[in-house]
């Protein structure tokens, strides 16, 4: 097909994209209207070593970072902090909403909680964050100053705030008209297939036999399937061979 060919089947079809997308886009603005809201609290924690200027310190502190992600993420430091924030939840629960990710490029954890309640989502975090740091303490505590890591909480979560995690409306809204729109266009070949072989036009009629046509013969007055007037339609007649 050629590019006129597309052209054509835009203005004819197009509106098709349009409806498609336009109610793929409201679906999907209706649909994030009814989730319920999940909000997300963020802190991080900075983790630099006693000697931070030991080269073999730093790098070894980047293998513990990951380390301390699964200390955070167990099921005793989270039953600690539902008593100390005294969460209605259990363990499974806590832990479910909580993550933990680890930047040893920047030596620090993030450490996220997401909940209906915003304030328990800040309260999650906040509280883990405290137990960490004093669990990171009394360890510091046994060993020599040389060797102790420090863990200080970088900023609070009160003042940091939270953010709604979904439902993302605006980005589900453009997925949705994307969405749509492809479907359309799928739509519009699907009938562009199944009229392939209907041929209205001397275009069509050229095309399909590869040969010029030369007149056409209107229909007979008396029959009455056509359509009355050669506006309506008119039996095309192919030349041979490109005679006259």
């Amino acid at each position: 097909m050629e590019i006129s060919d597309y052209l054509r089947i835009l203005r004819k079809r197009g509106w098709i994209i349009i409806v498609v997308a336009l109610v793929a886009a409201g679906s999907a603005y209706a649909f994030s209207k009814m989730q319920t809201p999940i909000y997300s609290a963020t802190v991080k924690l900075s983790v630099v070593p006693a000697r931070a200027t030991d080269w073999g310190s730093s790098n070894s502190l980047k293998d513990l970072l990951r380390n301390y992600a699964e200390s955070i993420r167990t099921h005793t430091m989270a039953q600690e902090v539902i008593n100390r924030a005294q969460l209605d939840m259990d363990t499974s629960s806590f832990l479910g909403k909580l993550f933990v990710n680890p930047d040893s490029s920047t030596f620090t954890l993030a450490l996220e909680a997401r909940d209906r309640d915003p304030e328990v989502a800040m309260g999650m975090v906040d509280t883990m964050a405290q137990v960490f740091i004093e669990d990171r303490d009394q360890w510091n505590q046994r060993q020599d100053k040389r060797d102790r890591i420090d863990v200080t909480m970088l900023d609070s979560v009160y003042n940091l705030g939270y953010e709604q995690y979904s439902p993302q409306t605006r980005i589900n809204v453009l997925a949705g008209a994307l969405f749509g729109a492809l479907v359309g266009v799928l739509v519009i070949f699907f009938l562009e297939w199944l009229e392939m072989d209907i041929i209205r036009s001397a275009g069509d009629v050229e095309r399909v036999v590869s040969v010029p046509v030369l007149g056409s013969i209107p229909p007979a007055a008396g029959d009455k399937t056509a359509a009355g007037s050669e506006k309506k339609g008119r039996q095309l007649v192919p030349g041979l061979g490109g005679s006259h």
